[in-house]
């Protein structure tokens, strides 16, 4: 893991949705499914675990072999829901079968069952050789929802719920780096959690896998005002999305018009559009991007690999 201390950094390490696409086609903007890694004052944020999260884990093996096992990985996962695409990488990250690794996984369960008891049915202990308890990884669950955020302090393994009383309780004091999220209903069937991270005077926030409304999300565009970063899903132009054939309204998707709507409204300082549609080539994509960078020099596709600084 980079060094982060006082500062942020942001790598897409996959951006494709529904499932990996391992292509010749798709090599330029990748191919696999969705996972944003946070480097952000010395803690290590993952955004999803899709096929993206492979790669990062391998890193921080060959990280930590390289120096010769001084300091363990420690990370947080932040599920916005647990459907395959963004959970299916969680097996193949090296992390949680290291004896010292430290993994927080966070998310919500609409279910009787508990994020821990969902992760190990529908990831290992009956599609995996391994069961949840075989890991060799400390894991912790944090089940969440929007009265609560975590806060992440320098001298904490573990991150801090707190109840949310006040707006004042998600901007973070010092060195603090504050996540929050806002449930959106709009993706089928149990919805889908949107996730910002802060910390001083900066912050992202992570929306994929939510429909856009006539207008905008106005909770949405509340919940990023003025954000750094917008990542917003953007699986279908608005040609598909409307097809008289093949309608994707319903799917619990937005278009590229719908992030930039909401990304407009927040008064957001850039835009990523997120998680395309498997379909979309290279070659496709680099022609969206140019439609929408013309007037919006804010906005861009991002590919796998690439990484900003706030």
């Amino acid at each position: 893991m980079r060094e982060s201390k006082g500062k942020f950094f942001v790598k897409f390490r996959g951006v494709r949705g529904s499932h990996p696409t391992p292509d010749f086609n798709f090599l330029e903007y990748g191919g696999n499914t969705a996972c944003v890694e946070v480097n952000v004052n010395g803690h290590l944020i993952i955004l999803d675990a899709g096929t993206g999260i492979i790669k990062c884990g391998n890193e921080l093996m060959k990280d930590y072999v390289a120096q010769f096992h001084k300091e363990p990985v420690k990370a947080t996962i932040l599920l916005s829901h647990v459907h395959n695409d963004h959970i299916q990488g969680l097996p193949f990250f090296k992390p949680v079968h290291m004896n010292n690794a430290k993994i927080n996984i966070v998310g919500f369960s609409n279910y009787e069952q508990g994020l821990d008891e969902v992760i190990s049915t529908l990831v290992f202990d009956k599609s995996f050789p391994l069961g949840l308890n075989d890991l060799n990884a400390k894991l912790s669950f944090y089940d969440i929802n929007d009265s609560y955020a975590l806060v992440l302090n320098d001298d904490d393994d573990e991150p801090e719920m707190i109840k949310i009383e006040n707006d004042e309780d998600c901007i973070p004091q010092g060195e603090e780096v504050i996540i929050s999220c806002l449930k959106s209903n709009s993706h089928p069937k149990d919805g889908v959690m949107i996730y910002k991270i802060a910390y001083r005077d900066k912050s992202l926030v992570y929306a994929t896998d939510t429909e856009g409304f006539v207008g905008a999300n106005k909770k949405l565009v509340l919940f990023a005002r003025d954000t750094d970063l917008l990542i917003h899903d953007s699986q279908y132009t608005s040609e598909e999305y409307l097809n008289a054939c093949f309608s994707k309204q319903g799917y619990g998707h937005s278009t590229f018009d719908m992030a930039l709507e909401t990304f407009s409204q927040a008064k957001a300082k850039s835009l990523a559009f997120f998680h395309f549609d498997p379909n979309y080539s290279d070659e496709f994509l680099l022609e969206i991007e140019n439609h929408y960078t013309e007037n919006c020099k804010s906005c861009f596709v991002p590919k796998e690999g690439q990484e900003i600084v706030l």
